[in-house]
């Protein structure tokens, strides 16, 4: 990977992979995820992308990306840890495909520049039409249940702390949102924001550099860093909250705090660690939770690496809580004995580094993973991780086990029940 330092706020990372026949442009606009921001976040990279001074409104934005041969455009947030993000992708194939010689990586950098620091879509009725998108996103996160599980879980245990914020923000804080107050915070961010800008697939590095240069030229940065993430530690006993909706599965989340940090060098190990316990179809939460006991539709573990969390999500029906509840972490239990086989904990590395090399082949997932290393302040390479994966021991993750601690039961239940 090459870096090129744009200005003291703008990174732009080259990512060549060139057996693919696409190009890729990320665009990651870290913000600190915080209740008074949160929302306008939100909503802003939707009405960003409506309309710019390049292609002034959603009819011209639409065939200037068909003139480059259909080419892809997207726009959202998401967090990690203390860190909110504002994106844009755009994917187009590579420039040496193009049948008449187009530059098609610099003509989506150019659109994305644009969008980025020309926009021209803040009007009444533009903001009003994403507004009421916006309020449609956070609705539908009520309607995947398993997802709406973990995400009250992380709500409940991580109370006071700005991780328990949804990234699409709060209906009530969008419906305050009038296209002066975004125009106004946009104006505010876009200058005192770090910007890191990933390019994947075959390009000309130099030349979308200059574009990103030409852009920003003339505008006055503020010096900006990533937002810090705290780890959640814990309050010592055992939250638990039961909700009540009408629902035919009962929904199970359980929050973990990990007490290792993203940055640490035993997260590896805590990886590994989690593939074992709950990481896929190899795990023990599936195949003695789930397969030989047959006490949940699903059950598996993730890590929230920025804020020390591990959740474990299980369908279960409602008469048999108590029997996943504790079969769950008897598994931990076990995990953290060293009962596991030669067979488990190959396969639970061999899944880990299967699932890393899998980035090689798509440049989504590899900037995900190139920003998740930045943000973590790690930086470790695709070989690299998968080296210190490879080395890792049982006794290693007996030590990551040994500091789970659960800290929070969620258990999203029918009506009446």
């Amino acid at each position: 990977m090459d870096s090129l330092k744009v200005n003291d706020n703008i990174n732009l990372y080259y990512v060549p992979m060139t057996k693919l026949k696409t190009t890729s442009i990320g665009v990651y606009i870290h913000r600190p995820l915080t209740e008074e921001e949160v929302s306008k976040n939100a909503l802003l990279p939707y009405v960003m992308k409506r309309g710019c001074a390049l292609c002034p409104e959603s009819g011209s934005v639409f065939r200037y990306l068909e003139n480059l041969y259909g080419a892809g455009l997207g726009s959202g947030v998401f967090k990690r840890g203390g860190d909110h993000i504002i994106n844009f992708m755009a994917e187009t194939i590579c420039d040496e495909y193009a049948t008449n010689g187009e530059t098609l990586a610099a003509d989506c950098m150019r659109l994305l520049m644009s969008m980025l620091f020309e926009p021209s879509s803040f009007d009444g009725v533009t903001v009003a039409q994403e507004k009421k998108n916006a309020l449609d996103r956070i609705t539908a996160e009520i309607n995947d249940k398993r997802q709406y599980a973990q995400l009250r879980c992380s709500e409940e245990m991580c109370e006071g702390d700005s991780f328990a914020l949804s990234c699409l923000g709060t209906k009530e804080g969008v419906e305050a949102i009038t296209a002066d107050i975004l125009k106004e915070h946009y104006d505010k961010i876009i200058t005192s924001s770090l910007i890191d800008i990933y390019v994947c697939g075959s390009a000309d590095i130099d030349a979308l550099a200059s574009l990103v240069k030409e852009y920003t030229k003339d505008m006055t940065f503020t010096a900006a860093e990533i937002p810090r993430s705290e780890l959640i530690s814990g309050r010592g006993d055992v939250k638990r909250v039961t909700d009540n909706m009408d629902v035919v599965q009962g929904k199970l989340s359980m929050g973990f705090c990990t007490g290792t940090a993203a940055d640490s060098a035993d997260y590896v190990k805590l990886m590994v660690m989690n593939s074992v316990y709950g990481g896929g179809a190899h795990s023990k939460l599936f195949n003695n939770v789930r397969e030989k006991l047959s006490l949940c539709y699903y059950a598996s573990s993730s890590l929230v690496r920025n804020k020390g969390i591990m959740f474990v999500n299980a369908g279960i029906e409602f008469q048999n809580f108590d029997k996943a509840y504790n079969e769950i972490l008897a598994q931990l239990e076990a995990v953290k004995n060293g009962d596991i086989s030669e067979l488990e904990f190959e396969s639970s590395k061999s899944a880990l580094i299967n699932q890393i090399e899998a980035y090689k082949d798509n440049q989504t997932t590899m900037q995900f993973y190139l920003l998740g290393e930045r943000i973590a302040g790690t930086n470790y390479g695709i070989d690299e991780i998968k080296d210190m994966i490879n080395k890792v021991t049982l006794d290693d993750v007996k030590e990551a086990a040994a500091k789970i601690k659960l800290d929070t039961v969620y258990f999203l239940t029918g009506k009446g029940e």
